[in-house]
């Protein structure tokens, strides 16, 4: 698999939410590098860390949607768990030895893209609107710092 580069396309503009998917996909070229250095205990190493992250991820996003008052939280969610589900699958092979990173990191690049492109562009007027963050005005005091203190530390 070839690296995921970060393009403009990506951007929600929603900086918090930028900056957390970029890291998803930092994430995505480690696993990607190490399953090309054949090293199977570093694969499982950051395929554990990427998916500790996203499921972090989704909840910082969650609590932001529900904030917001976002309509379609429930659905968004939704997807957010059948997703965690497909993953755990991959994880729950890997811990029994099998190499699953290059079926995972395909999977993985095309949902993220579609994911970012479509299900998280929906809710970003909303996120933008009444929570009044924009993407070179977010202020991590207040609620938002708070927020990432208690999903990130």
């Amino acid at each position: 698999m070839s690296y995921l580069h970060w393009s403009s396309d990506l951007d929600t503009g929603i900086e918090v939410i930028d900056k957390q998917h970029r890291r998803i996909v930092d994430y995505l070229n480690e696993l990607n590098s190490a399953n090309s250095s054949g090293d199977l205990e570093a694969t499982n190493h950051v395929l554990n860390e990427l998916v500790d992250y996203t499921i972090t991820h989704f909840a910082f996003e969650e609590e932001l949607q529900e904030r917001a008052g976002y309509p379609f939280l429930k659905a968004h969610k939704r997807v957010h768990e059948i997703f965690t589900k497909r993953v755990a699958e991959f994880q729950k092979r890997a811990s029994v030895g099998e190499n699953v990173a290059p079926e995972l990191l395909s999977m993985l690049k095309i949902w993220l893209v579609n994911h970012i492109k479509g299900d998280d562009a929906d809710y970003v007027q909303s996120v933008k609107k009444n929570l009044g963050l924009e993407s070179s005005r977010d202020n991590t005091g207040g609620w938002l710092g708070s927020a990432l203190k208690k999903f990130f530390g």
